[in-house]
């Protein structure tokens, strides 16, 4: 572990360490929506229902939700390693989307995207912490900077979608395995904690508990779960949303469809960074009280451009692209924040689990809500999230514990 001592670090040290991180983070995470991104290729080939097309994405949510509440429980990232929990969960996300490609039935197929997730769970809570290690002032800035490596990750297989109309979807898997294969090498040789450690722990259910009865945090969370009922639900069904409103935007072929799907998704990675550096400036909770507002405001009224001009719908899209992620990071920053040091791996897997958890309610919902009354106004359903979390922050905001958040900005 590095030295407790930050004298001697550079700036250029810790920035250099951020680029490794934000790397070896957004390598991995091209695994997560691999599949999602041929889905149409995956439903032809296994002949998939719309309800398993769901669980394609589904699946991996899932998982997740179980690898990060298991973390959670044991204290997995408070104990061991950071460096080697990132580098091993990224070379088992390898092997689990590699998986894709040898599975002979459909319940396999979702097996393996279930396994996914559970691996990638070890990549994302621990990369938060990490890189927390590295920041203390700027930690604002540095989060969103590796959750705009983790949108380009996710957005990455999109793009290799619309570009690569010649290359079969087992390429597609074969290329995203081979990204998590190099982000597990880069971070085992190359990435280590910074200079502001958290306390090392032993194992400790009261933990969980002193967790959950952390006032301020529980609103922290109570935002977070706002964000995340909106957010994958809209990345997850982006791609359905916009194929289905095409006759009316001109959109029409795969590679239209996916490329827009891609600066969507894509676009939450300026969002983030612009998360991080305003909130820096005027605090965390009116950053993400406001970037909740806006994304509230593009699922209630993306609707009205389902039909075109494509360029109001493209407008209201990356507008909610940029905000529906803007404030994730600083979400996780409160929660380093609130948290007792001894077990903010714990905090932010249980975040983050929970978090996840909802987002498999929300996608089901939307597809749901699609079947019934046509995608038009399927997004209206995701609404309520943002509306839950800037109540939340308010709330927090008024709290004297507030004072912790960003060295008192809040």
């Amino acid at each position: 572990m590095a030295a407790t001592n930050p004298v001697g670090i550079g700036a250029g040290r810790r920035w250099s360490m951020l680029a490794v991180i934000c790397a070896g983070a957004f390598l991995p995470m091209t695994a997560w929506f691999s599949a999602t991104a041929i889905a149409p290729q995956l439903t032809q080939v296994w002949g998939l229902s719309p309800a398993q097309g769901a669980w394609i994405t589904g699946a991996v949510q899932v998982g997740f939700a179980v690898g990060a509440l298991a973390s959670s429980i044991a204290g997995l990232l408070d104990i061991v390693s950071l460096r080697k929990v990132i580098g091993i969960s990224a070379l088992i996300t390898a092997i689990a989307n590699l998986c894709l490609l040898v599975t002979p039935s459909v319940g396999l197929l979702l097996l393996a995207r279930f396994a996914t997730g559970v691996a990638l769970a070890g990549v994302y809570p621990p990369a938060l912490k990490l890189v927390s290690t590295w920041f203390r002032r700027g930690r604002g800035v540095a989060l969103g900077a590796l959750l705009a490596a983790l949108t380009l990750g996710s957005a990455f297989p999109h793009l290799l979608s619309a570009f690569a109309t010649d290359v079969s979807w087992q390429d597609v898997i074969i290329a995203t395995s081979l990204a998590a294969l190099a982000g597990a090498i880069l971070i085992l040789c190359l990435g280590s904690e910074g200079p502001y450690p958290f306390a090392k722990s032993t194992f400790d259910r009261r933990h969980i508990r002193a967790v959950l009865q952390n006032r301020p945090l529980a609103l922290a969370n109570l935002g977070y779960l706002g964000h995340m009922w909106e957010l994958y639900a809209m990345w997850g069904w982006m791609l359905a949303y916009i194929r289905a409103g095409s006759p009316g935007l001109g959109t029409d072929g795969p590679r239209m469809a996916s490329l827009l799907a891609f600066l969507v998704v894509a676009s939450g990675g300026i969002g983030s960074i612009l998360g991080g550096i305003v909130a820096d400036r005027i605090g965390r909770t009116a950053t993400a009280a406001m970037m909740m507002t806006l994304s509230g405001f593009c699922a209630l009224t993306i609707g009205l451009a389902f039909d075109g001009p494509l360029w109001l719908f493209i407008a209201i899209a990356i507008l909610w692209g940029m905000t529906v992620i803007g404030d994730s990071a600083q979400f996780s920053a409160m929660t380093t924040e609130l948290s007792d040091p001894r077990y903010v791996g714990t905090a932010l897997s249980l975040q983050l689990s929970v978090g996840i958890a909802l987002t498999f309610v929300s996608i089901h919902l939307t597809s749901s809500v699609a079947e019934v009354f046509g995608w038009r106004w399927s997004f209206l359903i995701l609404a309520p999230g943002p509306l839950l979390g800037v109540v939340a922050m308010v709330a927090l905001r008024r709290m004297p514990a507030a004072r912790l958040i960003a060295h008192g900005l809040m």
